[in-house]
């Protein structure tokens, strides 16, 4: 069996994969700002690019459809420097569209009303944003790609002097919920939800990937981002054809990975590769990963340690790789090995006898 045949053997487990990375999408979070959190450029809890919506109420921020946000945390984990920034800097958050909630066709958010709970602030978001935001990217929008639809509201203090501002827009988290630094806007970047190369995935029972350390038990050691846009630039492929650019695309990035062919044979592991529907391409997402992984004929095998670090590194299940068997020299290897110096003549047949 040759080696592209051994490592298909993870082609089972392929759709297994896809389904844990595109649970692994974060819930959109909503951003909720305390009462003793600064919401200003400084820091001294001065509102950010004060606006002011009538006599007496004014708004926590300026920003509006097409703003980006960015703010920082204090040693107490409070959001500091709350302000505006360009798209292409990095920042944490890209308005799609700014509600007013005291135009709320009930007395629900009127002057003395408290600011709603998490259930409530995730009906809003829900209500108020999801379309909206959709819209915002003319439809372009990857629910199984990095992005969350999410909404901010005023911090307490802003809320308790009347303002009743919400923005909605798009974010991208962590493991924990709490937004990331990106950079550009959404419509123009690659929505795709990948792991960075060299990170190690566990999967929770309920499949979803999580970062850890390479030394704490995983199911997936991330070898590279494949760009599916770079290899078919006029529109999605077919199934076969992205299949095939898979395989040999990551085949060749987990070998230069881990330093050549034999290295990644002799390790164990397989590569594996995730694919994209149709939907998240014509949506905005365009890359997969590559990632390596061994499975023991149930699904995924448990691994410590980084491929990396060679066979003496790594633990499958508890136990070190499975010896390899000797292989016949690589035709790479046999042609690189070839003997320059010119075969010696065949002797002459001798003369028949008289």
């Amino acid at each position: 069996m040759n080696n592209s045949t051994a490592w298909r053997s993870a082609a089972a487990m392929r759709i297994l994969l896809v389904a844990a990375l595109a649970a692994a999408a974060f819930l959109g979070a909503f951003a909720y700002f305390s009462g003793n959190t600064s919401t200003s450029a400084d820091g001294n809890g001065d509102p950010a690019n004060p606006e002011e919506t009538d006599a007496q109420v004014i708004s926590f921020t300026t920003a509006d459809t097409g703003s980006c946000l960015t703010w920082g945390h204090n040693p107490q984990g409070e959001v500091t420097n709350f302000e505006t920034t360009s798209c292409e800097d990095e920042h944490r958050f890209e308005v799609s569209t700014r509600e007013d909630l005291s135009t709320f066709p009930t007395s629900e958010f009127g002057p003395d009303a408290a600011m709603p709970d998490v259930e409530r602030q995730n009906a809003l978001r829900d209500e108020l944003c999801q379309a909206a935001t959709v819209r915002y990217l003319e439809g372009k929008f990857d629910p199984s790609g990095k992005y969350d639809i999410a909404s901010i509201l005023p911090p307490a203090a802003a809320w308790e002097q009347g303002d009743r501002t919400m923005l909605c827009g798009l974010q991208t988290t962590d493991i924990n919920g709490e937004p990331q630094l990106t950079t550009g806007k959404v419509a123009n970047v690659d929505q795709a939800l990948v792991a960075e190369p060299g990170t190690c995935l566990a999967l929770e029972d309920n499949q979803r990937g999580l970062p850890v350390d390479c030394a704490e038990d995983h199911q997936l050691e991330t070898v590279s981002i494949i760009d599916l846009n770079e290899r078919f630039p006029d529109g999605y492929p077919s199934d076969e054809d992205m299949d095939n650019f898979l395989d040999e695309t990551c085949t060749a990035n987990a070998e230069e990975y881990l330093g050549g062919e034999e290295q990644l044979y002799q390790s164990t592991l397989q590569p594996f590769w995730g694919s994209l529907s149709e939907t998240s391409w014509n949506t905005g997402s365009r890359s997969v990963n590559c990632s390596l992984i061994h499975t023991d004929g149930d699904g995924f095998s448990t691994i410590t340690g980084t491929a990396k670090d060679g066979r003496d590194g790594l633990r499958i299940n508890g136990e070190s790789p499975e010896e390899r068997p000797e292989r016949n020299p690589l035709r790479s290897e046999q042609d690189n090995n070839t003997d320059n110096t010119p075969a010696a003549p065949t002797p002459a047949a001798p003369a028949p006898a008289a």
